[in-house]
C-alpha cells in the first residue's frame, strides 16, 4: 500500500498522539559532540504514557535485542512527562553532559529542535536503512526539515468521524458523504434530538478544525522562500473557517458551551452519549470503548468538500531522534532503528494502539483490527501538516487559531476580520523565527 505524500507545506509536524500540545523550542548553546564511542552507556528519554507498562515491555524487548547485538553497550531508558518536556529538553540542549543520546519528541517540535541545533542529521543512515524504504511518505516528512532527515518516525495519528449507529438507524440517516452533508446531518440530529449535540465541536479544537480549512483548498501558511507567510485569511481558508464555525449554535453545539471545548472535551461528549458525532483520533478508540456508547458507534473518514471525498487530516505522531551532542552517534543511530523498526512498531501497535509508520506494517495492523481501516483510508487520501517552522510552537502556544474561532462564534468579530488578525499574528511569529 502506498499512501499519499500530499501535504500542506514542506513538513515537520505533532503532534503528540493527539497531540495538540506544542512547546516553544528552547534557545541553546553549541551542542556539537566530539568522538563516536562504540561502547558505554546510552541514555534514552521516552514519553510517559497514561498506561505506560505495555510501552515499557515493548521498549525493553527492543533494548534487549540491541544490547545483545552490541557488546559493551548499556542502555538506560527514562520516561519523562510530556507536559514538562520543554524544560527538560532546553536543559539538555544547553548542557550536553545532562543530555540523553536519543529521545522521543512530538513531530511539531522537530523544526524548533533542528533550528536550535539539538538534533543530529541522520540523512545518510536513514537512506541506507533497508526498512526505511517502506516508510509512509507523510511519516518521513515529519522528520524532514530543509530536505534533511533528523530522526525516525515512531507512530502516526490521524482523526476521523465517530458516529452513533443506533441514532443514525433510528432517524433513518446515513453517514455524511460531504462537508455540507456533515453540517446538515449534525443539525438534523440536533433538531430531532435536542438533548444531543449533532456534531461535538470545540473552539479550542485546532486539529479538528484544520480539515475543514484544508478540504476547501485553504492552507494555514504558504512557504515564501526560506520562511512562511500566513494564508489563514485567504478566500479558500475563510470558506473552511465559515463551515467549521457554522456548527457553533443552538442548532448543533451551543457556543456558550462549545466555544471553550478542546479535542478531549468533544471526544468525552461523544463517549458519554452526549453527542451523535465527534471528530476523534485512532488514539481515542480505547477511551470511546470505555464509554457508554460501546457497541453503538462506528467510524468513517471525515468527508471532504466534494461528495465521496475525504477531508485531509492533520497527521500527528511522535518521532525518535539522536541528539547532536551524543558521543555515541553510531550506537545511538542503531538504537534509534531498533526502537522505531518494523518489529517494534508492530509490537507497539498491539500494546498501545499506535499506528505504524511503515506501509506494510500498517496494512497488517488494519487487517488485524478493523477499527483501524478508516484511519488508514484517511492517511491514504492525503495527510497535511503545520508549517515546518519553529514559529509554529509560538503560534500554537499563543492560541492564535483557537482565539480566532472563539472570536467568530462569540460574535465579536466576523470571519474576515478574525482571520486577518490571526494572519498578522502568524506573520509576526514567522518573521521573528526567521
Amino acid at each position: 500500500m502506498k499512501l499519499s505524500a500530499r501535504i500542506a507545506v514542506p513538513v515537520t509536524a505533532l503532534v503528540l498522539a493527539g497531540l495538540t500540545a506544542t512547546a516553544c523550542a528552547p534557545q541553546t548553546s553549541d551542542t556539537g559532540a566530539e568522538g563516536d564511542e562504540k561502547t558505554g552507556t546510552l541514555r534514552v528519554w521516552l514519553f510517559q504514557e497514561v498506561g505506560n507498562k505495555p510501552k515499557e515491555k515493548v521498549v525493553n524487548a527492543a533494548v534487549a535485542d540491541f544490547e545483545k547485538s552490541h557488546k559493551g553497550a548499556d542502555v538506560k531508558v527514562e520516561y519523562i512527562p510530556v507536559d514538562t518536556r520543554a524544560q527538560r529538553v532546553k536543559a539538555a540542549f544547553n548542557d550536553p553532559k545532562s543530555a540523553p543520546d536519543l529521545m522521543e519528541f512530538g513531530n511539531t517540535d522537530t523544526a524548533g529542535y533542528v533550528k536550535d541545533g539539538g538534533l543530529a542529521d541522520v540523512s545518510k543512515e536513514f537512506a541506507a536503512w533497508d526498512e526505511a524504504k517502506d516508510t509512509d511518505p507523510t511519516a518521513k516528512q515529519s522528520v524532514t526539515v530543509g530536505g534533511q532527515v533528523y530522526g525516525a518516525p515512531l507512530f502516526v495519528g490521524v482523526r476521523a468521524l465517530y458516529y452513533r449507529t443506533d441514532i443514525f438507524d433510528e432517524l433513518g440517516i446515513k453517514p455524511p458523504q460531504s462537508q455540507d452533508e456533515l453540517i446538515s446531518t449534525a443539525k438534523k440530529i440536533r433538531q430531532e434530538k435536542p438533548d444531543l449535540y449533532g456534531l461535538a465541536v470545540g473552539g479550542a479544537y485546532t486539529y479538528g478544525a484544520m480539515p475543514f480549512i484544508w478540504a476547501q483548498g485553504g492552507e494555514l501558511a504558504d512557504e515564501t522562500g526560506v520562511t512562511y507567510g500566513a494564508a489563514i485569511n485567504s478566500a479558500k481558508a475563510r470558506k473552511g473557517i465559515e463551515a467549521y464555525t457554522s456548527l457553533f449554535g443552538d442548532d448543533n453545539c451551543p457556543a456558550a458551551k462549545c466555544a471553550s471545548m478542546g479535542g478531549n472535551d468533544t471526544v468525552t461528549a461523544f463517549a458519554s452519549g452526549k453527542a451523535a458525532m465527534a471528530i476523534g483520533g485512532d488514539f481515542n478508540h480505547a477511551s470511546v470503548e470505555e464509554g457508554s456508547v460501546q457497541g453503538k458507534y462506528a467510524v468513517v473518514p471525515l468527508p471532504g468538500a466534494k461528495k465521496g471525498s475525504i477531508a485531509p487530516a492533520f497527521a500527528g505522531g511522535n518521532n525518535v531522534g539522536v541528539l547532536k551532542s551524543s558521543s555515541h552517534r553510531t550506537l545511538a543511530v542503531d538504537l534509534m532503528k531498533s526502537l522505531t523498526g518494523k518489529k517494534t512498531q508492530a509490537k507497539m501497535f498491539d500494546a498501545m494502539g499506535f499506528l505504524p509508520t511503515y506501509t506494510d506494517v500498517l496494512d497488517t495492523a488494519a487487517e488485524k483490527e478493523p477499527f483501524v481501516a478508516p484511519f488508514v483510508d484517511t492517511l491514504g487520501a492525503g495527510a497535511k501538516f503545520v508549517p515546518a517552522s519553529p514559529a509554529w510552537a509560538q503560534i500554537d502556544a499563543s492560541l492564535v487559531l483557537p482565539n480566532m474561532f472563539q472570536e467568530i462564534v462569540s460574535g465579536r468579530k466576523d470571519v474576515a476580520t478574525a482571520s486577518d488578525d490571526a494572519a498578522k499574528k502568524m506573520d509576526a511569529a514567522f518573521a521573528e523565527a526567521g
